[in-house]
């Protein structure tokens, strides 16, 4: 198979497959710093919340087919994952906002990574700026155009305060940032070119509270009608999507 039919099929994986790769990839480095060499679809999908059948279907995307009765090749499926997210080539991120939660995000050892490098971080509190984080010196907010332009980034993630994302949001992608992962908990307008993600923890919590407030209920002999939603404790699946879905 040419580059040109690996792009193709690297273009046609669906987001659902997308937000499960990373998941089963940490199982198979997992397993290869253990010595092991094969991993069924049964076992993958175990340690990832997922069934079997779901597995062999992400993994066939990637041109991958296990062998009945032996499994995947684990450093052959790490390789095919790689490819997915071209973590030979790290495509660079900026990071707008060094406080404490920005901070948590650069000293985690499996936020950036895995295919992307943290390049520059910007702040607007005198504090901050000329610190170093993440390898990076943060620089004043007031220098992020120049600095993404130069850099040819198209990656950003925020972690300002409500009040200011929209305008930085919009600042980025007029300096050419065409991805932006937001945690502040308000949505962006940003033009149907822009692609954002949304991680409000504020949601996630919340839903934890009504999956509480349910089972107590259901337990309890009274019914309690969930409006569609599927308890995250019954379904892996849904919970994946969830982290990722807009503020309301």
């Amino acid at each position: 198979m040419g580059e040109s039919d690996n792009n193709a099929r690297t273009l046609s994986i669906p987001e659902s497959t997308v937000l499960r790769l990373p998941v089963y990839q940490r199982i198979l480095v997992n397993f290869e710093r253990r010595g092991l060499n094969t991993i069924s679809s049964a076992d993958l999908g175990r340690l990832s919340g997922e069934n079997a059948a779901s597995v062999r279907r992400d993994l066939s995307r990637l041109g991958s087919f296990g062998t009945r009765g032996t499994g995947y090749n684990v450093a052959t499926l790490i390789r095919q994952i790689d490819r997915v997210f071209a973590t030979d080539q790290p495509h660079g991120v900026v990071l707008v906002g060094a406080g404490n939660l920005g901070r948590a995000l650069v000293q985690s050892n499996n936020f950036f990574g895995h295919g992307t490098q943290l390049v520059a971080v910007f702040d607007a509190d005198p504090a901050l700026i000329g610190g170093e984080l993440g390898g990076c010196t943060v620089l004043a907010d007031e220098h992020l155009e120049a600095e993404v332009r130069t850099a040819s980034v198209h990656l950003a993630v925020l972690t300002v305060p409500v009040s200011v994302a929209q305008g930085v949001a919009e600042r980025l992608v007029t300096a050419g940032v065409r991805y932006i992962l937001n945690f502040a908990p308000t949505t962006l307008h940003v033009g149907a070119k822009v692609t954002v993600r949304y991680v409000d923890l504020s949601i996630e919590l919340q839903a934890l509270s009504f999956y509480e407030r349910d089972d107590a209920a259901r337990h309890s002999g009274t019914s309690i009608g969930t409006a569609g939603i599927t308890n995250a404790a019954r379904s892996p699946k849904h919970r994946t999507h969830r982290s990722s879905a807009q503020p309301r």
